[in-house]
């Protein structure tokens, strides 16, 4: 009777389960089209309001450059005789006096603040990527979380027609006198335990849709597709290539070096202070009974005096010097940092990729003959109903655990480009002779 019961259950329900699973029906789901993560990145780069944040700084910053470069503003002085209370004889006093005078930077001083301005701003510029990059991995692994949910959500619907044909085998059974009745009341508590995790799953499906569009500067209420399903291959480049990357394109150790430069710079900008900036004028005068424009042209020349206060300009150098050798070790701490970020995001991927292969090749499979063995074995009457429900449960966590894996595998992708400031694509596109050892392929 068991046979004949799951055989007929099996096509009756199979037509039904859908219409009775929340969110079963993909024609009824009110989503947008589907979602790719080209897409998602994408988005997340043109339109992030921290992103936008990030770059209208970096434009403000390359506008002060050239403001830095520039010679000082030419002066122009006009004095005019209001009023003279005594007698003078004619052209022996000036009633208009016209000067235009301007400073040459002989020393280069503005060319130093130039440098200074240069390496704030390229300071600013790997502020923007890193803002770029943490956006964007969070967005991807907002992407992977998603697509997680939905592929749970399969799973929990293949596992509630299974739980739902197993519950009506108990049911027959026990009308027809072969079974207890605890046996389908425990078969009912666990499809009702999935249709509690079907609402949890929702609830999930949400809280990620909610983060994708806030990263993508849409409305949180706006609909989100279905996350495409990803068959990457992630060519992972050697240690050694990674090390080199990521301590020449991490945004953290650029901007140490950049403030390195801004150093070197201030240090060279505080021993021109030393070298006077002299100032050219011209002088146009015009007497008081004089018919001519100007009754007399002067030309003179002004600077400061640096050397007369030399502990001034002497402690601005001994300042610069400390705050150069304060930007090299903070440089030396940056590379550091790095190559040990980089040492925990490989270990992460390894560790990941070793989970994936294990339920992928041994637990997952190994748990579907379980199954398998155990259904023949009931309905031949060799094992419990108990050990069939335990069975297939043990299956449906292990395909949920493989799922969370890959994902998680995703993430510390995702994570370990963040981390070398590049993307693994764009690694591997120029380097096509990575070998086999290094690649890493999701189940």
């Amino acid at each position: 009777m068991k046979p004949f019961y799951l055989f007929i259950f099996t096509f009756s329900l199979a037509f039904t389960v859908r219409g009775e699973v929340p969110g079963g029906d993909d024609e009824s789901r009110p989503y947008a089209a589907r979602l790719s993560l080209s897409d998602v990145t994408r988005a997340v780069l043109e339109n992030n309001p921290s992103i936008k944040s990030a770059r209208k700084k970096w434009n403000a910053m390359k506008a002060r450059v050239p403001q830095l470069a520039a010679w000082e503003d030419p002066k122009v002085s006009l004095e005019v005789n209001a009023a003279r209370y005594v007698s003078v004889q004619p052209n022996s006093f000036a009633n208009q006096t016209v000067t235009l005078e301007q400073m040459i930077p002989i020393s280069g001083k503005n060319r130093a603040r130039a440098r200074v301005a240069t390496a704030e701003a390229l300071s600013v510029y790997e502020e923007t990527r890193r803002q770029e990059l943490d956006v964007v991995a969070k967005a991807r692994t907002a992407y992977f979380s998603l697509a997680n949910v939905y592929a749970q959500m399969e799973l929990n619907r293949k596992n509630l027609v299974s739980l739902k044909q197993i519950a009506e085998v108990s049911r027959s059974s026990y009308e027809a006198g072969n079974q207890s009745a605890a046996f389908v009341l425990t078969a009912e508590t666990e499809c009702s335990k999935l249709m509690e995790a079907q609402r949890d799953l929702d609830q999930q499906r949400a809280a990620e849709e909610s983060q994708l569009n806030v990263l993508m500067n849409r409305d949180a209420f706006a609909p989100v597709g279905e996350p495409v399903a990803t068959e990457m291959t992630h060519d992972i480049p050697s240690v050694e290539k990674l090390r080199d990357i990521a301590l020449s394109q991490r945004p953290e150790v650029r901007m140490a070096a950049a403030k390195v430069e801004q150093g070197r710079a201030s240090l060279q900008l505080a021993h021109r202070e030393w070298i006077p900036d002299p100032a050219v004028n011209i002088e146009a005068q015009r007497y008081n009974d004089s018919d001519q424009g100007a009754s007399e042209v002067d030309a003179g020349i002004s600077f400061n005096i640096p050397w007369v206060n030399p502990r001034k300009y002497s402690e601005g150098i001994h300042e610069a010097e400390e705050n150069l050798e304060a930007a090299q070790q903070d440089l030396e701490r940056a590379r550091s940092e790095a190559v040990g970020l980089l040492r925990d995001a490989l270990q992460k991927v390894e560790t990941k990729h070793h989970h994936i292969e294990l339920f992928r090749d041994r637990l997952v499979p190994e748990a579907e003959q379980a199954f398998e063995a155990s259904q023949l074995g009931y309905e031949s009457g060799k094992i419990s109903f108990m050990d069939w429900i335990a069975a297939q449960r043990n299956l449906r966590d292990l395909e949920s655990q493989a799922r969370e894996h890959l994902r998680d595998y995703q993430s510390a992708i995702a994570e370990l480009e963040s981390v070398a400031g590049v993307e693994l694509e764009a690694i591997t596109e120029h380097n096509p002779k990575t070998t086999a050892a290094n690649k890493i392929t999701h189940p």
